[in-house]
């Protein structure tokens, strides 16, 4: 049987939908109440507190008495059959990396008409490019860096003919290819004597990371018994990562890859196991049947999670729990070893910002991307002190995490995700720290955080620290949680994008006060294919250009705010929409403008800029036609696209 590309993607978003959280932590509508006996109770109304009349007081933008956005905005892209990549007007856009382009010097080029094997692909550009950052040189830092990027996961076409399963199997060779075109890649890039940006080959630096990676363990679970298996009863060296979403990176020059979806690789038969086991039933692990992308346990004993007591450490039940982690990467040392951070805690991770005090005090913020999950921060227990290369390189490995609860006032806290405190106590099933942080998710259940509309990434205003995140979408609110503040709308198809401030602008701080920076959709007025007002759920309150289902964020220098869009923008209520997007907003303004839009079956994900924010790189994931060749017929190539302005100038303006 061969799985196509129309039939994958509609079971992956299929999973990306499903709720996984039981809780019934009170929602934020739930909470309103609750506040405004309170308050009243002090003499003082909801309304005193600015937050009603949606202005918050604490909140502060990039004050600008003018747009920050320069650039003319475009329409959306309706054509069932665009195949392309459409930019502002005044600025170019050409493709720089696909998937399947050589990263290694002895790497094999890519053929459109055969299936490369996984040797090959472990030395050429995985698949699904996603978050991504560029790292200058010093002595040349506008012109000479590396490109570090995402490999999120795989499509049907990296095989000619699809994914194949035979009696329920899956062949070793195809699922090595598929393990070899996950994780990551690092490519030299520099501008050549005629100002344009290429890629260097061959270099010492390029390097490819994947599924068959080793990796090592950092902080409190390293060594843990709950990260033992047979083939590592040291609980000490991880093989691969997967599911590498969006990203984040440190002062001190190193990248941090985040494993989000990574429970659906994995099945656990045993039902009873499943059940009981929180590490398993809490992430949504399959119980029956096959893992829920690729079948890889199949042909990779390490994917199957069922226990078996014949073997030591029951085989490799406990292999899921050494996923859900922050890897970090030294991009410039490609004999390094990339190791994961368990003091950052264990979920569906979208991303990990940064966010650096001037004392050196730091925030590292996370979506869990998943419906009716929570956003976190991990705050180190040291201070990054500039040139200390051998105690930065430590920091990642103690450390707080953080849950969020936005309170119906406006008001928001962050609570301490650590044993004794806020019910994480044996009583309520969490024996120590590492149990509290292998299992995130059920310690931020228990300690009362806010289940949001799938938290995605987040963005640092680069001056205010104002705090951004994108709340993509859910149709389950109202359903099975009420709607709230924060998640006002019934059936969220169209998302929204929430934002706050840390108290004292201190990214460690433990209060903060927040607010819906814009409510995603179409503008209020806008008709349906028959001509009647659109629901009020559909309807947002963007002012400009149109979007849905907001997911990549970052702030370039001048305090632009990017936002890159992930729908299906087949389905019935995107009609409007066109094709995915990236858009700029002004913090201030709230203005709105449309940049760029994508090949028909796009996401639009992975941002990065040179350092003078002259060039920048966006990743266009999973085309459905076949995208970059444009031909109708060759296989459809997730790519990076570089951008520059035609007069040289910076992006945006």
């Amino acid at each position: 049987m061969k799985q196509d590309f129309q039939s994958f993607h509609a079971n992956l978003s299929a999973l990306d939908d499903q709720a996984i959280n039981p809780s019934a932590n009170p929602s934020l509508g739930q909470l309103v109440d609750q506040g405004r006996r309170n308050l009243l109770k002090g003499g003082m109304g909801l309304a005193a507190l600015g937050f009603l009349g949606g202005a918050l007081s604490g909140c502060r933008g990039a004050v600008q008495s003018d747009s920050l956005i320069g650039f003319s905005g475009i329409p959306t892209q309706l054509d069932p059959k665009f195949d392309s990549v459409q930019v502002a007007p005044g600025y170019s856009a050409r493709t720089f990396f696909s998937w399947g382009d050589a990263v290694l010097a002895d790497a094999p080029a890519w053929n459109p008409d055969a299936s490369d094997d996984w040797q090959a692909q472990l030395k050429q550009a995985g698949d699904n490019h996603d978050g991504m950052h560029f790292f200058p040189f010093p002595d040349a830092p506008d012109s000479h860096g590396l490109l570090v990027m995402n490999h999120e996961y795989v499509n049907p076409p990296l095989h000619p003919n699809g994914m194949t399963f035979i009696d329920g199997k899956r062949p070793l060779d195809e699922v090595r290819k598929e393990q070899a075109a996950h994780g990551l890649s690092i490519i030299e890039v520099k501008k050549d004597a005629q100002g344009q940006w290429q890629r260097v080959m061959p270099s010492r630096y390029n390097r490819r990371l994947s599924a068959m990676t080793p990796m090592g363990v950092g902080g409190p679970l390293a060594g843990n018994e709950a990260l033992k298996t047979v083939a590592d009863p040291s609980g000490r060296e991880i093989i691969g990562t997967v599911n590498n979403c969006s990203s984040g990176f440190t002062p001190w020059g190193t990248y941090l890859m985040c494993e989000e979806n990574w429970h659906n690789y994995f099945v656990n038969h045993d039902a009873a196991d499943l059940a009981k086991r929180t590490s398993h039933k809490r992430y949504g692990i399959a119980g029956e049947g096959l893992s829920k992308l690729y079948g890889w346990e199949t042909a990779d004993a390490r994917f199957n999670a069922t226990p078996d007591p014949t073997q030591p450490h029951s085989g490799y039940v406990n292999e899921p729990n050494r996923f859900g982690w922050v890897v970090e990467v030294d991009p410039f040392d490609p004999q390094s070893k990339p190791v994961k951070r368990t003091a950052f805690g264990r979920y569906c991770r979208e991303c990990s910002v940064l966010s650096l005090g001037e004392d050196g005090r730091m925030a590292f913020y996370s979506g869990d991307d998943t419906k009716g999950e929570y956003v976190y921060k991990f705050v180190p227990a040291g201070r990054f002190v500039p040139g200390a290369d051998q105690a930065n390189r430590q920091l990642l490995d103690s450390g707080t995490l953080y849950v969020a609860r936005f309170n119906a006032d406006g008001s928001g806290e962050w609570l301490a995700l650590v044993h004794g405190q806020n019910g994480l106590t044996v009583e309520n099933g969490f024996t120590d720290q590492a149990e509290v942080l292998l299992n995130a998710r059920a310690a931020a259940d228990q300690a009362g955080a806010t289940p949001m509309d799938r938290p995605e990434w987040v963005a640092v205003h680069p001056r205010s620290r104002e705090v951004y995140v994108t709340l993509t979408n859910n149709d389950n609110r109202g359903v099975k949680w009420p709607t709230d503040k924060a998640n006002p709308r019934p059936v969220n198809l169209h998302g929204q994008i929430l934002r706050w401030n840390e108290k004292d602008a201190d990214p460690t701080a433990t209060a903060f006060t927040w607010e819906v920076f814009l409510l995603a959709g179409e503008q209020p007025g806008a008709k349906d294919a028959s001509g009647q007002p659109a629901p009020p759920n559909l309807t947002g309150t963007i002012n400009g250009d149109i979007f849905s289902s907001p997911d990549g964020l970052a702030f370039d220098e001048a305090g632009r705010l990017w936002i890159e869009t992930d729908y299906g923008d087949e389905e019935a209520a995107m009609q409007a929409m066109g094709t995915n997007q990236l858009l700029c907003a002004d913090p201030h303004t709230r203005e709105v403008r449309r940049f760029l839009v994508g090949p028909r079956g796009c996401e639009i994900t992975g941002i990065t800029w040179s350092p003078d924010y002259r060039a920048m790189w966006i990743n266009i994931q999973h085309p459905e036609l076949s995208f970059p060749a444009s031909d109708g017929k060759t296989r459809p190539r997730s790519s990076t696209v570089l951008i520059t302005k035609n007069d040289g100038g910076v992006i945006g303006t």
